[in-house]
């Protein structure tokens, strides 16, 4: 496939991806927020938790609507960018896909209309279920998405066959509950709670700064900040788990989030680093120009055990016979007698040759899950961009590690001082708000750009997804996606903030 054409559909889907997740996390939080803000108000019957709930939830409605824009031009893409990779996959990609929209996407998109239109037309426990719903639907969506991508970091509970050439599913719930899935899903709703409670957080520190609405921003900000620092605590057990799967099932990933290349036992984390630019798998360079180093941390976060072996890239990609670690040269062998195989049973099919069939069939099935490197050009090519995924990897970390600390300082000065005299603290609140986003997008490139070269891991590279359309149109439609994005960007952030400004009534 030409590279040209594969470079710029890769470029379409993350443009895509990124400017929906823009959207997401903020929907997936802040739903709960708001419904345990409500939950509040049935409980008391005090009009002022009514008029709190409304509040966020006129902002959680224009955000709403425009992620379900970017979601649906997202999905399409699988059919228009990447025919190759939607006919291979498509019996276990689709899905989820399909029980996201008929299930989830219903759900929470009719609950929606009686949450937002119907506080005067329903009981107050029926519209309380129903902004329940909306939240959980929400997550509901985000889990099916998410089991889907992760079958595609860890393909399981499907067989291939050879006369359809697709993977088909034959274990449901391995799909639905594979590790991989599981711990993609909690991280990643994880990280959209924190991303809602920063928002709840700096917008409320807004209106301390204003001297406005003081005591509706103080227990907004309250409920948020205790919101988001529960959830931090979660998002470090789910980020151990998540680290620890990584380094089963995609060890190349895990290398290049720590720079290493080299293999070690007792293998320390980089808390804060710089890569060597001139650093590669053939030379003797340093990996780090500057590193400050935890020792031991990396081989427990891997394999919970200090002493493990954490493989590096040169281990991965050369192979190493003491651990027990296949080359990648190896694999490429098995995966292009795989493809022949194929070919060869596609051949005897035709002649009828019933033997032929059998032999290559059982040889292309011992096989089949090297499949993928047969079409590798140089074993170097499972190398990923190693210095994008470190640093995102390592801003994400740096980032979790702030926003957990700004919970804690909010919720102790908010119940122990007066927090609307601490200024610093406020703006650094509301500072933090698009650092919450440049958070949660750093752990999506980790994930995505981390197991490159592969659409499916081991089983499909990206190079071979993708549709053999002319990179002309798909240049076209990257730039009218890009300009349309960022004007409902630029759309909802002034929508945003007018609603802000507006304030709240009656809230002093």
């Amino acid at each position: 496939m030409e590279a040209h054409l594969v470079d710029w559909s890769r470029a379409q889907f993350a443009l895509t991806a990124i400017y929906h997740w823009l959207f997401v996390p903020l929907t997936l939080g802040l739903g709960f927020i708001i419904a345990f803000m409500e939950t509040i108000y049935v409980k008391t019957g005090d009009e002022f938790w009514k008029k709190t709930t409304k509040f966020w939830m006129g902002l959680f409605a224009i955000n709403f609507a425009i992620g379900v824009a970017t979601g649906l031009i997202m999905e399409f893409e699988f059919g228009t960018n990447w025919a190759n990779y939607s006919w291979f996959v498509g019996d276990i990609f689709g899905a989820p896909l399909a029980i996201e929209g008929l299930l989830a996407f219903f759900m929470e998109s009719t609950f929606f209309a009686v949450m937002f239109f119907g506080w005067d037309k329903v009981s107050k426990k029926f519209h309380l279920i129903s902004t329940w719903l909306v939240a959980i639907g929400s997550n509901l969506s985000a889990l099916w998405i998410l089991v889907a991508n992760g079958w595609m970091q860890y393909p399981t509970g499907v067989k291939f066959n050879p006369d359809t050439v697709r993977n088909e599913m034959y274990n449901f719930w391995d799909v639905i509950l594979s590790p991989v899935a599981v711990t993609k899903f909690l991280h990643t709703i994880s990280s959209g709670y924190i991303m809602a409670s920063l928002f709840v957080v700096g917008v409320s520190a807004w209106f301390l700064l204003k001297k406005r609405e003081i005591k509706f921003a103080k227990k907004s900000m309250i409920v948020g900040a205790t919101f988001g620092l529960i959830t931090s605590i979660f998002i470090l057990l789910t980020g151990d788990e998540s680290a620890h799967q990584v380094a089963l099932k995609q060890p190349v990933k895990l290398a290049a989030m720590e720079g290493l290349y080299e293999g070690k036992v007792k293998a320390g984390i980089t808390g804060i680093g710089i890569l060597n630019p001139k650093k590669n798998l053939t030379n003797d360079e340093d990996s780090y120009l500057f590193e400050i180093n935890a020792p031991y941390a990396l081989s427990f976060l891997a394999f919970h055990d200090i002493d493990s072996f954490v493989p590096g890239l040169k281990d991965l990609v050369y192979g190493n016979d003491k651990y027990g670690i296949e080359s990648v040269k190896s694999k490429m062998l098995k995966g292009k007698i795989a493809i022949d195989a194929l070919k060869e049973y596609k051949e005897a099919k035709k002649s009828g040759d019933m033997v032929s069939q059998l032999t290559n069939r059982s040889i292309l099935e011992k096989n089949m899950k090297y499949f993928g490197y047969g079409h590798l050009k140089k074993p170097e090519d499972v190398v990923p961009p190693v210095a994008i995924t470190f640093y995102s990897f390592h801003t994400m970390v740096a980032l979790g590690t702030w926003f957990f600390l700004l919970f804690v300082l909010i919720l102790f000065f908010s119940i122990k001082r007066e927090i609307s005299k601490y200024k610093l603290l406020l703006i650094s609140s509301i500072a933090s708000i698009p650092l919450g986003y440049i958070a949660s997008e750093a752990g999506w490139i980790v994930a995505e750009v981390g197991r490159q070269p592969w659409a499916i891991q081991d089983l499909m590279p990206v190079g071979i997804a993708v549709t053999d359309i002319s990179s002309t149109s798909v240049q076209a439609t990257f730039f009218l996606f890009a300009v349309l994005f960022t004007l409902l960007l630029v759309a909802e952030i002034k929508i945003m903030l007018k609603q802000i400004s507006l304030g709240f009534e009656g809230g002093h």
